[in-house]
């Protein structure tokens, strides 16, 4: 048995999980997700808390029960509050904006970066050098956080690039401090 998908998922109020035959679904304030789910774990709901049991007693079914546990963890937390993730560029000339449903970013190359917003992220810009991607998919944020941050990854000799909020960059001293 799982330790964590032993433990069971309370629903706060306004947040409804409806379990089909090999899916279930999260509706909340915020939207509505849907996941599928193998048939080696049964979800019982009851009175604002929900379960993931094994139907079967496999390695297999072990790993689903912690896996769809979560998700459902994540799935409830995100029509409810949501997920954000921030990140901070650094660099001279370096520099995001948000241009309708496109972000463009200047990132010391020639040319500027046009990313396209997924329709259901929403992406803002707080300042020139502070971007926030929102929603309620948690692995969506996650997802496209990374793509942003890989456009240009900070580098460790002046730390110039683009990083999460809570990231810490290990600086090197490069040539200068050699002697």
């Amino acid at each position: 048995m799982s330790r964590i998908g032993k433990l069971p998922v309370e629903i706060p109020s306004g947040v409804t999980v409806s379990v089909g035959e090999h899916s279930f679904t999260v509706k909340g304030p915020k939207g509505e997700l849907t996941q599928e789910y193998k048939p080696d774990v049964q979800i019982n709901v009851q009175e604002g808390i929900a379960e993931v049991v094994t139907t079967k007693e496999t390695l297999q079914a072990g790993a689903y029960h912690g896996l769809y546990r979560k998700l459902l963890s994540n799935m409830v937390t995100g029509v409810s509050q949501g997920f954000s993730k921030t990140l901070l560029i650094n660099g001279v000339g370096y520099r995001a904006e948000v241009k309708g449903d496109i972000l463009v970013l200047n990132l010391g190359y020639s040319n500027p970066i046009y990313f396209q917003i997924p329709s259901d992220l929403q992406i803002t810009c707080e300042g020139a050098n502070k971007v926030v991607v929102s929603g309620i998919d948690k692995q969506k944020v996650g997802q496209t956080s990374a793509e942003i941050r890989s456009l240009r990854p900070p580098e460790p000799y002046k730390g110039k690039g683009v990083k999460y909020e809570d990231e810490i960059i290990r600086r090197k001293i490069g040539k200068a401090g050699v002697k």
